[in-house]
């Protein structure tokens, strides 16, 4: 049967790749490097600023593997979601990254620098056509939006990487790009089956998270014309039918659905076979085919100037009831700043109690013990960093002291630094969660080619 070798060497590009599994990969003679190198999983700034949240340290030496991997064994490189967030700044930096690796060792080839970074103008255009909709959870938006961003990126297909290698590409670097586009690309371009290329793409997006062993590592995927088969690379590692099924809920809210620009994945009669101790083959998924073809847009922009402060609570009333506490001395200063002359439009604020419900947003449970203590973060956010530190220095006192109950005596707290109030700068936020319709995949697509 015909089919088709991926080697996935770690989950995020940048995150350290293991030369031992990157080697043992290598041995099994893939027809292909597949590696994302981004998400928005650290929040909206790495878009906002177009900048990568690695440091170039380590893109040179993840990328130092997989290019000298790559051009050595006369197979491609296909990396998506360049520098974190896909920008054309990241996808530049990347390339420049990779001119570096070719010019030292001497290697010849192509480079494509495929960009998905958004014109304004062009999206207003699509809005007025009607062809820009809402995903669901997105916030209400106007035309005006696509102007107050910093960047956009529309989430790519396989399309685009399928064009950069019928170009004869050797490394293809894209902007932001679905993480299961990457590793689908190559089994799509080949002909086998859709299902069978997008669920084992997704299978191993994140690397060994797909495994029972520790995250960081890299896995094998052999794509054929009826499903896939996914390995391990790292030593003492497993795949099991548990955990390969498992990953289909990651990041994704249907455990058996999955969507992408160019159709749905069903997984409901999926069967998982362990075929030996550490191999797992997935068969019986099918794909459907999408009436309309859609890129995801992701946009961020600045959303005001932060402060923080951060105390330490261990007073055993307090403890008693947080979430009292929190409401009590959020209206009590609110009051104050009212009475100085400051408009609640002026600033917002907001308290994380860390140890309690910081991580998991809400009431706790009613039988949840009281904690021993807990790290309460005030953050305030306003139009400029003078304005939100004016503001937290008004919450300084009563951060220290702040009783639960006026009957009492005043407890004391403990603040952790000295000054208190901490300037974040500026503060970002996600604006666009919509897809917007295309007639071409490469519609909103640029490519730019480098000989080396």
């Amino acid at each position: 049967m015909k089919s088709c070798k991926i080697l996935m060497p770690i989950g995020s590009l940048g995150g350290g790749i293991n030369q031992e599994s990157f080697d043992r990969g290598m041995a099994l003679k893939p027809d292909v490097i597949a590696v994302d190198a981004g998400s928005t999983d650290s929040g909206p700034a790495s878009l906002a600023l177009g900048e990568c949240k690695y440091t170039r340290a380590m893109l040179e030496h993840d990328l130092g593997i997989t290019v000298r991997g790559a051009i050595k064994a006369g197979i491609p490189l296909l990396v998506g979601t360049c520098g974190t967030s896909g920008t054309n700044s990241t996808v530049d930096e990347c390339a420049e990254v990779v001119e570096e690796i070719f010019k030292k060792e001497g290697f010849k080839g192509k480079i494509a620098k495929v960009y998905s970074q958004q014109d304004p103008e062009v999206l207003k255009k699509k809005w007025d056509e009607g062809k820009i909709h809402p995903l669901e959870g997105a916030p209400e938006i106007t035309k005006e939006v696509f102007d107050e961003c910093t960047n956009i990126v529309a989430l790519m297909g396989v399309e685009p990487f399928i064009e950069a290698l019928n170009n004869g590409a050797n490394v293809v670097l894209c902007g932001r790009a679905t993480d299961t586009a990457i590793i689908a690309a190559m089994p799509l371009m080949m002909g086998l089956d859709p299902a069978a290329a997008w669920h084992g793409a997704k299978t191993v997006e994140c690397g060994s998270q797909c495994t029972d062993g520790a995250g960081g590592d890299g896995v094998f995927l052999e794509v054929d014309e009826k499903g896939f088969y996914v390995t391990p690379l790292q030593e003492g590692v497993h795949c099991t039918p548990y955990t390969v099924s498992a990953h289909l809920l990651y990041e994704n809210s249907d455990p058996f659905k999955l969507t992408e620009p160019s159709g749905s994945i069903h997984a409901e009669d999926a069967v998982y076979t362990q075929v030996d101790d550490y191999t797992v083959r997935v068969t019986g998924t099918k794909f459907e085919h999408a009436k309309q073809y859609t890129m995801k847009l992701e946009g961020a922009s600045i959303a005001g100037y932060q402060t923080i402060s951060l105390v330490g609570i261990a007073d055993k009333k307090v403890m008693a009831d947080p979430e009292t506490w929190i409401k009590n001395i959020s209206n009590h200063v609110a009051k104050y700043l009212s009475k100085m002359g400051i408009s609640p439009d002026e600033y917002t604020f907001d308290f994380k109690a860390y140890g309690y419900n910081a991580v998991v947003p809400g009431p706790v449970p009613e039988d949840t013990p009281p904690p021993r203590e807990i790290g309460m973060l005030l953050t305030v956010t306003s139009d400029t960093q003078e304005k939100a530190t004016k503001i937290a220095k008004f919450f300084n006192p009563f951060l220290l002291h702040f009783p639960a109950d006026f009957n009492d005596q005043l407890p004391s707290f403990a603040f952790p630094f000295s000054p208190v109030d901490i300037p974040r700068g500026r503060t970002y936020e996600f604006r666009l969660h919509h897809v917007v319709d295309v007639d071409d995949p490469l519609e909103l697509v640029q490519f730019e080619y480098v000989d080396m």
